[in-house]
């Protein structure tokens, strides 16, 4: 696949599409990756509510729980088809970049394209940090979505 690089995002992105296909040629029950991919994701729902994108709804609906049982909320977003036409080349097979338009959409969806198919895969868009201090969260680095991640682990696969 020849994919059409947009230079502001093209480290970030072209990394992690090599994670996650090494990720799946290794077979995996299960692909989970953490980014702050997008501004979109911020704009949609702030700093402390990272989004969730998962091509399995057992997955997406074992880690909202797990959100609500740990206090580490996280919010579903949609893998909306119709927005791959975002991401169409006219050089390429696929563009890493898309229009402003859903910026998190499809960023996701093409992320998406390097999981095999059958392979369940959730991505956290996650902004990761603390611009000022709030009880119990001091500013800077800002686990969000890792327990509650953890907490999905446990329940699917034991510990």
């Amino acid at each position: 696949m020849s994919v059409e690089i947009d230079n502001t995002d093209a480290e970030g992105r072209v990394i992690l599409c090599d994670a996650l296909t090494y990720a799946g040629e290794q077979k995996p029950a299960l692909i989970v990756d953490f980014a702050t991919l997008t501004g979109a994701a911020r704009i949609a729902l702030g700093p402390a509510l990272p989004a969730l994108f998962a091509n399995d709804d057992a997955l997406a609906a074992g880690w909202i729980a797990s959100g609500e049982q740990t206090r580490d909320p996280v919010w579903r977003m949609p893998l909306w088809r119709p927005y791959l036409r975002y991401l169409t080349s006219h050089v390429a097979d696929l563009a890493n970049a898309g229009s402003r338009m859903a910026g998190a959409v499809p960023a996701a969806l093409y992320l998406e394209r390097f999981v095999p198919g059958g392979t369940p895969w959730a991505h956290l868009d996650t902004y990761a940090w603390n611009d000022s201090s709030r009880p119990g969260r001091p500013a800077g680095g800002e686990a969000l979505g890792l327990r509650s991640a953890w907490a999905l682990l446990k329940a699917r696969y034991g510990g």
